[in-house]
């Protein structure tokens, strides 16, 4: 399926908008990986929002958008260290 014309500008706005979402995840897979502490984050809220990001990713590669696809690809290294970190330490 190919995906909509999309104007240059609009397009631009959707890696912006990826860009930063993406890159707002960073931080807490860095002070997780750091620290090792993951006390502090929900398990069922990473494992949850980590399978919704793979998803969208999913839905971004049957739709053909490349801003929801770079993003949720991306999105998904940083969510999966920081579920990976959280499932080592379940249950303590």
């Amino acid at each position: 399926m190919a995906a909509p014309l999309v104007p240059p500008a609009v397009r631009a706005l959707g890696y912006v908008a990826a860009l930063l979402t993406t890159v707002s995840f960073f931080p807490q897979a860095l002070k997780t990986l750091r620290s090792g502490d993951t006390s502090g984050i929900s398990l069922r809220m990473y494992g949850l929002f980590t399978a919704g990001i793979a998803l969208w990713a999913v839905y971004g590669v049957c739709t053909g958008d490349g801003p929801l696809i770079a993003a949720n690809l991306i999105t998904l290294v940083p969510a999966g260290i920081v579920l990976e970190r959280k499932l080592r330490a379940w249950p303590r």
